[in-house]
């Protein structure tokens, strides 16, 4: 018998307090900013409907998660903490002086320090997150709140272009079994890109 694929939409969290200041967030608890609770409504607003709304537990990301839901009239959000940040150790909190400061020519070298979640680790917990949520829903649309570096980690991993997401950007992923394919990317908001921080 076939496996009914499930389409996974996964959006990057609305504007955060340290979005707003350029700070490498990682894992760190950050709260959204007004600015990115407006974002998250106004994509609500702009969404059709879903079967379910899966979040990272990270604040950012589950209250982005929950004014969605609540606006498309779904719930509970379901959070599974798989689908967290990139964890970018000793740069957490950090700007991007600060980070040039101390760790000079790593940021145009794409070079990371130690201590920093290797990408293609985040990637392979976002993936096993997103087969498990396909096998609750199978055959279904689902929504699911995470973090712009996780969700470009999963894009490079599957051959997929770099692209960098605004808040509240995202991109498609369909799941048939425990086979991940990626998608086209869509802005669910009218925001700008916030710095490279992630």
């Amino acid at each position: 018998m076939a496996i009914a694929p499930t389409r996974l939409l996964v959006a990057r969290h609305g504007q955060s307090e340290w979005n707003a200041v350029g700070r490498w967030q990682g894992q760190a608890d950050v709260p959204l900013s007004d600015e990115g609770m407006r974002q998250a409504a106004g994509a609500g607003l702009a969404l059709g409907m879903f079967d379910a709304v899966w979040s990272s537990d990270l604040e950012r990301a589950s209250l982005t998660a929950a004014i969605i839901a609540e606006v498309i009239g779904i719930g509970p959000v379901l959070l599974d903490a798989r689908l967290r940040e990139t964890d970018v150790g000793p740069w957490q909190g950090l700007t991007h002086d600060e980070v040039e400061a101390g760790w000079p020519g790593y940021l145009d070298d794409h070079r990371r320090p130690e201590g920093f979640e290797p990408y293609d680790d985040a990637a392979g917990r976002m993936i096993a997150a997103f087969v498990d949520i396909a096998r609750r829903s199978p055959g279904e649309e689902v929504l699911v709140i995470s973090h712009g570096g996780s969700i470009r980690s999963v894009r490079r991993l599957l051959g997929a272009s770099d692209a960098r997401l605004p808040n509240l950007g995202a991109s498609w992923f369909t799941v048939v079994g425990d086979t991940v394919s990626v998608g086209d990317v869509v802005n669910l908001a009218d925001a700008e890109p916030t710095g490279s921080a992630l």
